[in-house]
């Protein structure tokens, strides 16, 4: 394994123990994050829903996301993913 991978791992790690710490923390945070994600994945196109839930993730809650889809980290992208897999486990059992 490079040097350069073996960074890049430790980063995504590192960011990965910080957004875990926030939910901890603050465990409103997942139930905020649902929320937004359900409303967005119901209304508006899809394809744009990330790009939304990020933006009303981080006006109302501690976790910043960047508005530019092109700025977010690994980790952003993966929460923003997960909640998008809950969401659909979700419509699936109706």
């Amino acid at each position: 394994m490079s040097a350069s991978s073996e960074i890049q791992k430790t980063r995504v790690i590192n960011e990965l123990r910080g957004f875990i710490k926030k939910l901890l923390q603050d465990p409103r945070i997942l139930e905020q994050s649902l929320e937004i994600a359900r409303r967005h994945y119901s209304e508006g196109k899809p394809e744009d829903a990330a790009a939304r839930i990020a933006n009303e993730i981080s006006d109302t809650t501690s976790v910043h996301i960047p508005e530019d889809p092109q700025e977010h980290s690994e980790a952003d992208k993966l929460f923003l993913e997960l909640l998008k897999e809950v969401i659909s486990e979700e419509q699936a059992l109706y």
